[in-house]
């Protein structure tokens, strides 16, 4: 398992009529955390994007346990189980300062050929990355 967090403020613009996180922000926050846990193991989007691989959101799901108010400071952490191969799939637990859960979920993410735009193996170095750290633990 290889985990990282991210921090998010709840911006004002993010909230509704109840003064609650509007529930559709948390797809956003998701790709954020997604996006730095990546980065934390030395890959990103970009260099992914350039090598040829595009990777669209196949599956989301999210469970809400708790709604995060204006400026609250979110962490949200992201953990991959299993080394990728044609998708990867990260999991997400989202707390309050407090250290409440927000709520949990999943995304599920295909690996795409950028030029057939067909379904393809994760490329090496990001699988061997994975299953390094997954087996370091």
């Amino acid at each position: 398992m290889y985990q990282s967090t991210a921090k998010i403020r709840v911006r004002y613009a993010e909230t509704d009529q109840m003064g609650y996180c509007y529930y559709g922000n948390y797809a956003q926050y998701y790709e954020v955390a997604r996006v730095e846990t990546l980065r934390s193991l030395g890959i990103n989007y970009k260099d992914l994007e350039e090598l040829g691989f595009l990777l669209p959101v196949s599956d989301f799901n999210i469970k809400y346990v708790l709604p995060a108010y204006y400026d609250e400071e979110l962490d949200v952490k992201c953990i991959i189980k299993e080394t990728p191969d044609v998708k990867i799939k990260f999991f997400y637990e989202t707390k309050n300062s407090k250290g409440e859960l927000l709520n949990f979920g999943t995304t599920t993410l295909v690996f795409i050929n950028s030029k057939t735009k067909k379904p393809t193996s994760c490329p090496l170095f990001l699988s061997n990355k994975i299953k390094n750290h997954i087996n370091e633990k």
